[in-house]
């Protein structure tokens, strides 16, 4: 009885041991904290499903994602608690674009590498980097090529964001810009329909109501395509030019039907990589930089080569 009493005591021993073991390995495992501003959009999807994809190269570190589901506050929580737990790096895509240095400062004062990601503002620059693209670009791109379907005049209808994102801001920027250069073209109607399908298709119908409009010139897709069902529904479509931003799948297989004139291809997959890579080098202690992925233009001509990244 003796000697086997003295095995079990030895092998609790170990056991023991090789648990404590398994629990200093997990606690020195590093961390990356990941606020995104919702997780519901459907760009923001195709970034997840990229960081999700990436991180698979780093099982030796854990990833935790919070929804802030297009609250700032809320956003402002999960950071805080990302911050609380000691967290080795800092991914977010802002709420809210004015809040966020709040969130920047608050980050910097815990000495935690912050990653900005898809949407940039003023004083994002005192972040470790950003990885996403320069918004205004697309707005230029996207403005472009109606100007040039219109040959130069025609009356514009400008679909917002949500008001005060920098999306919004710098895409409608864009926009007015190259309307600008052209004084045949005039803006006769603007309003936010909140990045929503439900909600552009609501705006078009009101708008379709009061003023002849030659284009509707969306800060997304999904705001052009709510656009199109309404031009559709009253057979409107044919005479009106719809373009929208991002390069969509549901926004390309409307281009391949000829109802969608414009889009521009923003890279989420390619932002999603971006951003986990970023931030585990800031993780480990290596110095990060900016990454700044380019707009592409998407037309009929060539959207096929866009549909294809899909697939």
């Amino acid at each position: 009885m003796k000697t086997t009493s003295k095995w079990i005591m030895i092998f609790i021993l170990l056991l023991s041991v090789g648990l404590a073991g398994c629990s200093g390995e997990d606690s020195n495992k590093k961390v990356i904290g990941i606020s995104l501003q919702n997780f519901s959009d459907e760009f923001r999807t195709y970034i997840i499903d990229a960081m999700e994809e990436e991180q698979k190269k780093h099982p030796d570190i854990e990833f935790v994602y919070a929804d802030a589901q297009n609250d700032s506050s809320t956003q402002k929580g999960d950071i805080e608690n990302f911050v609380a737990r000691g967290v080795d790096a800092i991914i977010f895509t802002p709420v809210d674009t004015v809040a966020a240095m709040d969130i920047v400062n608050m980050v910097n004062e815990a000495d935690i590498p912050l990653i900005v990601l898809n949407q940039t503002f003023d004083g994002a620059d005192k972040a470790a980097a950003y990885v996403g693209s320069e918004s205004i670009e697309s707005g230029i791109l996207q403005m472009e090529e109606v100007a040039k379907l219109l040959n130069g005049k025609g009356n514009i209808a400008i679909m917002d964001g949500t008001l005060g994102h920098e999306a919004q801001i710098k895409r409608t920027e864009g926009n007015m810009q190259i309307i600008k250069e052209h004084p045949d073209m005039k803006v006769v109607k603007q309003g936010s329909a909140n990045w929503s399908r439900p909600e552009g298709m609501d705006l078009m119908e009101n708008w379709m109501q009061s003023s002849k409009i030659d284009a509707v010139v969306a800060n997304n897709d999904e705001m052009a395509i709510g656009a199109i069902m309404a031009l559709e529904s009253e057979g409107k479509l044919k005479d009106t030019v719809v373009a929208g931003i991002d390069a969509t799948p549901a926004a390309l297989d409307m281009m391949k039907e000829g109802k969608l004139k414009v889009t521009v291809f923003q890279d989420a997959a390619g932002q999603g990589k971006a951003s986990i890579e970023t931030a585990v080098k800031a993780a480990n202690g290596e110095e990060v930089e900016d990454a700044i992925i380019p707009y592409q233009l998407v037309t009929p001509e060539n959207v096929d080569e866009f549909a294809a990244k899909y697939e």
